[in-house]
């Protein structure tokens, strides 16, 4: 069976202290879910080298033992309450993608 990942980049974050809220919520959500953080950059000691229309703000891979787990995980309580707490003029690029078996 083919994993699922979350694929979530920001491009544009100007106030990253302002998703303390959504942060917590959405990591308990994630590993409730099953779910595992592969790559969060930026963070301590994260590098990143970006080309083409690339870019170095805040991005994050999540993995899950399937897509349909991936799927139920976003759809959960737990995260569409982590959504709420997403703050209002954060644009981001969220997507659910499987994996090749």
């Amino acid at each position: 069976m083919a994993k699922g990942y979350w694929v979530s980049v920001y491009p544009a974050t100007t106030a990253p202290e302002r998703l303390t809220a959504y942060d917590k919520l959405a990591g308990a959500a994630v590993q409730a879910g099953g779910g595992r953080v592969l790559s969060r950059i930026p963070s301590v000691g994260g590098r990143v080298v970006a080309h083409e229309a690339g870019i170095t703000q805040r991005a994050v891979l999540i993995e899950f033992d399937s897509f349909e787990q991936a799927v139920a995980a976003y759809e959960s309580e737990a995260y569409q309450k982590a959504l709420v707490a997403l703050p209002d003029g954060f644009q981001r690029d969220f997507r659910i993608i499987e994996g090749i078996d």
